[in-house]
């Protein structure tokens, strides 16, 4: 068997329970990294290596939110909606499904400025 290298990678990722319950928490609703501390029970230095890894393979999409008082905070939503695995005739298939476009859920928003036009009409 030939393994894709990706495979491995995302095996690796959804075997460590504390990436788990980020995705989990994070597919319900954005959450903040001090968010996701709280809700998941694990420190924050925890929380953003997983959130790296998650990044870095494209299980997890990052977006800044901005307040009014200039302080600024990167929120987390999960991307993954799918991983499939299956074993047939001496092969091995695995497919990882992502949500469809870069925006969180129900926004509709794929760039800075759309945010910034958004965050513009909230004031």
């Amino acid at each position: 068997m030939s393994e894709d290298p990706e495979l491995g990678d995302v095996l690796d990722i959804l075997s460590d329970e504390y990436a788990r319950d980020i995705l989990t928490a994070t597919s319900i609703k954005p959450m903040s990294a001090q968010q996701l501390a709280d809700e998941c029970e694990m420190s924050k230095p925890t929380v953003y290596r997983r959130v790296e890894r998650l990044r870095a393979h494209g299980l997890l999409d990052e977006r800044t939110e901005i307040r009014t008082s200039n302080n600024h905070y990167s929120v987390y939503t999960a991307t993954l909606s799918e991983f499939s695995l299956e074993l047939d005739a001496g092969s091995l298939e695995a497919s990882v499904t992502r949500t469809d476009d870069d925006s969180f859920p129900g926004e509709g928003e794929t760039d800075t400025a759309d945010r910034f036009t958004r965050m513009w009409e909230d004031l």
